[in-house]
């Protein structure tokens, strides 16, 4: 359930998180890949506090091929979903590399995604769900965040899509 007493879409995928996370990841049979380095001058997290903010990734870390490229002409919304999955995998390696471990986040506090799309797509929705869906099977309850998505005219490198988050952090 969300704070607001708003129920989660999909009550399976937040069952049964009395583990580590790095146990949860091989359960869930997922590898997070080595953390993608900034693309300009920035870095890939900066922390204030207890939250951790994360710059924008996108689907490069771990992948044979960097998809290049716009949904609704070169992808399809179920090709967008799974690239957001892997933009997910890459925030959870940018996060894991700045704390040393995923087991000191104790939320995640939103998600903003910028969808590479024609002007005509309209399920954005659907596909920052790779991402969203990602994190609630992660970090269970604690994975369940507010969120923005949006239809960009362009993204660096052409991707398909572009993630930014927030997590909070436990305390040092």
């Amino acid at each position: 359930m969300c704070p607001m007493g708003h129920v989660w879409r999909d009550k399976n995928i937040i069952m049964g998180m009395d583990m580590h996370i790095e146990q949860r990841l091989k359960e869930l049979k997922l590898i997070l890949p080595t953390a993608s380095d900034p693309q300009g001058s920035y870095c890939n997290c900066v922390r204030t506090g207890n939250l951790l903010y994360v710059s924008g990734k996108g689907p490069v870390a771990g992948l044979t091929e960097v998809p290049k490229g716009k949904l609704g002409r070169e992808y399809t919304t179920e090709q967008g979903y799974e690239f957001a999955k892997a933009t997910g995998l890459d925030i959870l390696a940018a996060v894991q590399l700045e704390l040393g471990s995923l087991d000191k986040v104790s939320r995640v506090i939103k998600l903003q995604g910028f969808v590479n799309a024609t002007q005509e797509f309209e399920q954005h929705p659907k596909v920052l769900d790779g991402c969203s869906d990602l994190m609630a099977a992660v970090f269970g309850e604690k994975g369940i965040h507010a969120r923005s998505v949006f239809g960009a005219l362009s993204t660096r490198a052409n991707l398909p899509i572009i993630i930014d988050s927030i997590f909070e952090v436990l305390e040092e």
